[in-house]
């Protein structure tokens, strides 16, 4: 599986808000999505986690809006994994309209491995850093420059 996920949707209507565009809120869930949906494609889908009694909650998200996004237009999500700390990962997203090619956003999501009973922090198991490959920062630049 490539480093970078990448989906593919078209605006919905719920997504719009009285201002005609694509509502804040529903990039957050765009991310979350993307994220769950990387995840799964790696090989750890929200049942592995569940069963584990562990996983990533989120700790802080930081968005970019650059143009806005409207009704019918075709979306591209990418996301990826930008490092691991010990108990905690930044995970990247870029999103840009196809039709144009233009990027409408970038976002970035801070992660958090908890034990899901007690809530308390813990360090992320080997196999599941093995299963997401890091996309250095060099990488990062090419996939804003296209």
């Amino acid at each position: 599986m490539p480093p970078v996920f990448t989906q593919t949707f078209t605006v919905p209507p719920d997504a719009i808000d009285e201002l005609r565009h694509v509502n804040n809120l529903k990039y957050l869930a765009w991310m979350q999505d993307a994220a769950i949906a990387h995840s799964a494609a790696q090989g750890w889908p929200l049942e592995r986690y569940l069963r584990d009694g562990a996983g990533f909650v989120v700790r802080s998200h930081a968005i970019e809006y650059r143009r806005p996004a409207f009704l019918g237009e075709e979306i591209a999500l990418l996301t990826w994994v930008s490092g691991f700390g010990q108990r905690s990962s930044p995970r990247k997203y870029l999103f840009r309209r196809t039709g144009d090619n233009r990027i409408l956003a970038t976002a970035e999501t801070g992660w958090v491995f908890v034990d899901f009973r007690t809530g308390q922090p813990l360090d992320i198991p080997d196999d599941l850093r093995a299963a997401f490959e890091v996309v250095p920062p060099a990488e990062e630049e090419a996939l804003l420059a296209a």
